[in-house]
């Protein structure tokens, strides 16, 4: 059998540009009864230990690197023994929390990783940031984008280090390839689905976020 995916939903505060709000983040568990990867473990470290429960985490993925997706990486991932990987092109946000510590490894576009059988390939879609990542569960029919691509349209491009121009090439070519019945798991907010989006792309061109 596959993964199955557990979706868990914390809140806490996002700062950036001399900015904070509160944002609710979806954290997400993927894994059978004995694994599991965890995807963004945001905002509170042991309510997402508590979620995993006794499983052997074997990575923690992070989507990318802003405070609200990394500011608790570290203490989960201390917490439960594994090790937690980032796109390098994100290091500065990393090095904004974690002055003078890198994470435990790099993830590179095509990378995958598995866990109970299940391939997660990562893809390199810069744009919100210069390092974000989606990763791609073919055998679930499901993306995980953190903040590239929600329901509705892409992810906010106003602040430090995000270009719209490369988000929606990120999204077009890295995204809406992918088989129209793809669930698209967001970082934030409800899930939709590559059908359901990819219509959209030349209305999100034309308003040009």
């Amino acid at each position: 059998m596959p993964a199955r995916i557990d979706r868990l939903v914390t809140a806490g505060t996002f700062s950036l540009d001399g900015g904070t709000w509160e944002v609710e983040n979806n954290v997400w568990i993927v894994g059978d009864d004995t694994e599991a990867i965890v995807i963004d473990p945001a905002h509170d470290a042991g309510a997402v230990a508590a979620a995993v429960g006794d499983r052997t985490v074997t990575a923690v993925l992070l989507t990318h690197g802003h405070d609200d997706h990394i500011r608790h990486a570290r203490e989960f991932a201390d917490t439960v023994g594994a090790p937690v990987l980032l796109h390098p092109a994100d290091l500065m946000l990393w090095d904004a929390l974690y002055p003078g510590t890198v994470p435990d490894a790099e993830i590179a576009h095509g990378e995958v990783f598995t866990v109970a059988a299940t391939e997660l390939t990562a893809l390199h879609t810069p744009g919100h940031t210069p390092g974000s990542v989606c990763f791609h569960a073919p055998a679930l029919a499901t993306v995980f984008t953190g903040d590239t691509l929600f329901a509705g349209g892409p992810g906010a491009t106003g602040r430090s280090y995000s270009d719209f121009p490369t988000i929606i090439d990120s999204i077009r070519t890295r995204l809406l390839t992918l088989p129209p019945e793809t669930t698209v798991d967001t970082g934030h907010g409800d899930s939709t689905t590559i059908a359901a989006e990819a219509p959209h792309l030349q209305e999100w061109i034309d308003r040009g976020h």
